[in-house]
């Protein structure tokens, strides 16, 4: 099968890395696949052989306007056609971004046609999916996509995408029901299928001079830093000596600097800023723990299914989570362990009892990984995916 598999940024930025091991695996189980990113902005840092199965074309580059030009002069019908349910845009703002998108929706319907897509799958249910919707219409080539967290809050004509849609894929049970009280109704072509992850087959963890506990999270206000920082106040009161690592980027770097110092834990804690894939699996196997303190913003902002525990519980490191959004579906009793969130006393608690109990983290280590390899394992989930863009049929050529 020829995927057209259409992202926001990637291979650019550092915002969609969970989505590589999705990628691979349909190359490695014998599929074409052209990644085309929507705005390929910034820096490529997961790895330069992305790019030899990409199409970045900027937005509104000159061939991006001439192909958009050329098939809105040559079949202005069908384009108005595709374009004519943007006007349920629920705000004016909704509706200028979903605008803005149409002439590089034009164009991607082009590029499936000449490329021979067979299907066409996005991630992000926002303007990334306005894109695919609308080339899927004006190229007659079947779309999917696959929706978060934000993006079903943002609600961006999501009942017409699902509609739409050849099948529409939701990474947690709780994103499903946040979308069934926007209208979203559950039929057949809505699923749930969990992100999916490359498990080692054996884990090793290496000995540091001292602990460190991993939080590998974009800098945003929904991921909780500012109350993992101050339980490691209370760590280092206690008498806890460790590390602690924050691997992301964000625009709360500024702010979260700023507290570290007026917490007087600079020499206690390090800002590694955005991580290669790569080097983010060695640095697992560095921990002696992964933490991910989300918090729920309310209105629905809230976390997902954080890959990166799952990619911890993978390599047998122990877990800490907070109990909100889709973490636990992921993060059963006994698989690790989950702190009401903002909690920052409770936090330290778990933390420290991880550090300090050989046994227990024994214990989740192996429970942890077990959980990871019976459910979310990127063999299965791809195939599942597979399956349900074969069942799509064939594009109209």
């Amino acid at each position: 099968m020829r995927i057209l598999f259409v992202a926001a940024k990637l291979p650019h930025g550092a915002d969609e890395a969970f989505l590589v091991p999705e990628f691979k695996q349909l190359e490695r189980i014998g599929h074409q696949v052209l990644i085309v990113p929507r705005s390929p902005v910034g820096p490529v840092i997961h790895g330069q052989e992305l790019l030899r199965n990409a199409c970045c074309e900027s937005l509104y580059s000159g061939r991006v306007l001439r192909t958009a030009a050329a098939i809105l002069l040559g079949a202005p019908a069908r384009t108005a056609a595709a374009t004519w349910s943007l006007r349920k845009s629920r705000s004016l703002t909704v509706g200028l971004k979903n605008l803005a998108i149409v002439p590089k929706a034009l164009w991607l319907a082009n590029l499936a046609t000449q490329w021979k897509a067979d299907h066409i799958h996005c991630h992000w249910a926002g303007t990334t999916a306005t894109m695919a919707m609308l080339a899927s219409r004006v190229s007659g080539i079947p779309w999917s996509f696959t929706t978060h967290r934000w993006d079903i809050v943002e609600n961006n004509l999501l009942v017409a995408k699902v509609r739409s849609a050849s099948f529409a894929r939701f990474i947690s049970k709780d994103g499903l029901r946040i979308a069934r009280e926007l209208g979203v109704d559950p039929g057949e072509n809505v699923r749930v299928l969990h992100m999916g992850i490359s498990i080692p087959r054996s884990v090793e963890q290496r000995a540091q001079d001292k602990a460190t506990v991993l939080c590998p999270a974009r800098l945003v206000q929904v991921k909780g830093h500012r109350f993992l920082l101050q339980a490691w106040r209370i760590l280092r009161d206690r008498g806890v000596d460790a590390v602690l690592k924050l691997a992301g980027q964000g625009e709360l770097q500024p702010q979260l600097e700023t507290f570290t110092r007026a917490l007087g834990l600079v020499d206690h804690v390090r800002f590694l800023g955005g991580v290669p894939h790569h080097q983010l699996m060695n640095l697992y196997e560095e921990s002696c723990a992964v933490v991910v303190p989300s918090i729920d913003l309310g209105n629905g902002l809230h976390e997902g299914i954080p890959v990166a525990l799952m990619e911890a519980m993978s390599r047998g490191v122990p877990v800490v989570a907070t109990r909100t959004g889709g973490i636990p579906e992921l993060v059963s009793p006994g698989t690790g362990l989950l702190v009401p969130p903002g909690d920052s006393i409770a936090l330290a608690d778990a933390i420290q009892s991880v550090l300090e109990d050989a046994g227990l983290r024994e214990t989740l280590a192996r429970s942890g990984r077990k959980r990871v390899m019976q459910a979310y394992d990127i063999v299965e989930v791809v195939s599942e995916l597979c399956s349900a863009m074969g069942a799509a049929g064939q594009p109209k050529r």
